[in-house]
């Protein structure tokens, strides 16, 4: 007889909202909300750099500012996720929870003083720290434990008693060497595609393309639905197409669309509705970047290496991103003011050639 199938109980339902509010919210929400108050912040940098020393800011130095507010993140993102690890090991699951919500309370106390008092270093700061809480945000409701450690104590008798390996060591080890090289090339590639510069910069990006600023806010909610459409159709695309076909289909349309988008941006002034085919390029890129790399690429350590070298997979490939991540976040203010119009083109090839 077959056993009967239940419905999830509540409590999953709970633990799941749970971890997609506290968890993957917290990423989403801290990379894209620097990008609303833009021009909030330029004239926060230029009245405090006058009021400070009595002279205008100058414009290069106020763009390196802004990367390092935008950016600045990224590395908070890094440093988590290399101590992650280590502060679960030595506090425990719930003392690493509630250290983590000290840090997230003290980045919020820094970013709000930093109007009042006049001080963009401490916004910097602040994002730092949020940074660094947003990587160590994990949970795990007590029922799913209790089958993951089941999962995880199959996996250890498999391996017979093999003890987990140091990130060095999978350099070395040839029998996970493609898995190593597959990751690291996804994970860069994943970043230098560009897909978090238009999610740091949205607005630098919809001016270039022609939109109206008034516009500009109730454009940008676009991206971000159609961030959820992928979330909800990328699952079963798996299945049905495979890794594979996505992987590759995803980077050859975001590499059509940057195309399209850097011809839009380029003839943009002949007719009116170009700056809506610039619009529309954008969404597709970002529905192409959902469906293909952007759903798979996360999943692949847990995928390819077994237990015993997943940390340290974990480790290279977090690593990797957060680096990269905040290299573009960085330098690409300064490549538009170098590159224009060709800025889409090059960063897909960029990540192409990743």
């Amino acid at each position: 007889m077959a056993p009967r199938q239940t419905l999830p109980s509540w409590t999953l339902f709970l633990a799941v909202c749970a971890v997609g509010i506290g968890g993957t919210f917290q990423y989403g929400y801290n990379v894209s909300i620097i990008n609303a108050p833009t021009q909030h912040i330029h004239k926060f940098l230029n009245e405090t750099w006058t009021s400070r020393y009595q002279k205008e800011l100058n414009p290069d130095l106020l763009t390196f500012l802004w990367s390092v507010i935008a950016s600045i993140f990224s590395l908070g993102g890094l440093c988590g996720a290399l101590m992650g690890g280590s502060m679960a090991i030595r506090l425990g699951r719930k003392g690493a929870l509630l250290m983590n919500n000290i840090i997230a309370i003290l980045a919020s106390i820094l970013m709000g003083l930093s109007y009042p008092t006049g001080l963009f270093e401490l916004l910097i700061a602040g994002r730092f720290l949020i940074g660094i809480n947003t990587a160590l945000k994990r949970f795990h409701g007590s029922a799913e434990y209790r089958r993951e450690m089941e999962d995880i104590q199959r996996e250890s008798s498999a391996l017979d008693g093999e003890k987990p390996k140091k990130p060095w060591q999978l350099f070395t080890d040839r029998g996970v060497r493609w898995q190593l090289i597959t990751v690291i090339v996804m994970t860069i590639g994943q970043q230098l595609s560009g897909i978090n510069a238009i999610y740091f910069y949205a607005t630098y990006i919809f001016e270039a393309a022609g939109i109206s600023a008034e516009k500009i806010p109730y454009v940008t909610l676009g991206t971000g639905a159609c961030e959820c459409l992928t979330a909800l159709s990328c699952g079963l695309l798996i299945d049905y197409v495979g890794r594979r076909y996505l992987i590759i289909g995803g980077y050859l349309l975001m590499t059509l669309w940057c195309i399209v988008l850097t011809f839009s941006l380029t003839y943009q002034d002949l007719y009116p509705w170009v700056p809506y085919v610039s619009m529309m390029s954008i969404f597709a890129f970002i529905l192409s970047f959902g469906l293909g790399p952007g759903g798979i690429t996360n999943t692949l350590i847990a995928e390819l290496f077994v237990q015993s070298s997943r940390p340290a997979a974990y480790m290279i490939g977090g690593t990797l991103s957060w680096i990269s991540f905040f290299t573009i976040g960085m330098l690409f203010p300064f490549i538009v003011q170098s590159k224009g119009k060709v800025v889409p083109l090059v960063a897909t090839s960029d990540g192409s050639l990743n």
